[in-house]
């Protein structure tokens, strides 16, 4: 149900999948461009409308009732910033747990303008040994794509280059926030 209702809206909306790989079991899923709030809403449509279901990452001050109940029913993980706590450990270890794990995350973390992107997601994938498949959201010609799946080789400013050369041809939602690499 939830599939077709995504289909719909996303269809509505003027929007279509371009590229789609198979589905990977466990894999953390950079979501970029990253410059407004609809990106997520048209992330989680897009991977919804595929039948799959990835979490994420969100500030630990949002699961509050009743927003914690609706947070958790769509894949939400609470992260609390303020705590001495590694994130990237507590992903390796939920990744080693299941069987099934997909982590959507924004390589640039905010929505504003930011010339290098973070390093957590890269972090997280190396750590839990598992690929980082990159996908676009594309404003220009309203398509959400699968642009490569990227196995970390541990050289971050090498593998960094070659993730973000991948997005230079996708156009965001506010493209003055959106810096590419050349």
């Amino acid at each position: 149900m939830k599939k077709k209702i995504s289909q719909f809206i996303l269809k509505i909306m003027g929007w279509k999948m371009g590229n789609v790989i198979p589905e990977i079991p466990k894999c953390v899923i950079a979501v970029a461009p990253h410059t407004s709030n609809q990106d997520f809403i048209m992330g989680k449509l897009a991977y919804t409308a595929l039948g799959r279901t990835a979490n994420f990452l969100i500030k630990k001050s949002w699961f509050v009732f009743p927003f914690n109940l609706f947070f958790n029913s769509i894949g939400g993980i609470p992260v609390d910033r303020d705590r001495r706590t590694s994130i990237t450990e507590k992903m390796a270890v939920e990744f080693e747990k299941r069987d099934k794990f997909q982590l959507a995350l924004t390589p640039e973390g905010t929505r504003k303008r930011v010339k290098k992107w973070k390093k957590g997601f890269y972090f997280i994938a190396l750590k839990a040994e598992v690929p980082i498949v990159l996908v676009a959201l594309d404003y220009g010609t309203k398509t959400v794509s699968f642009l490569d799946t990227f196995y970390p080789t541990g050289d971050f400013d090498s593998d960094i280059k070659i993730i973000r050369s991948k997005y230079n041809h996708i156009e965001a939602k506010n493209p003055k926030n959106f810096v590419k690499t050349v």
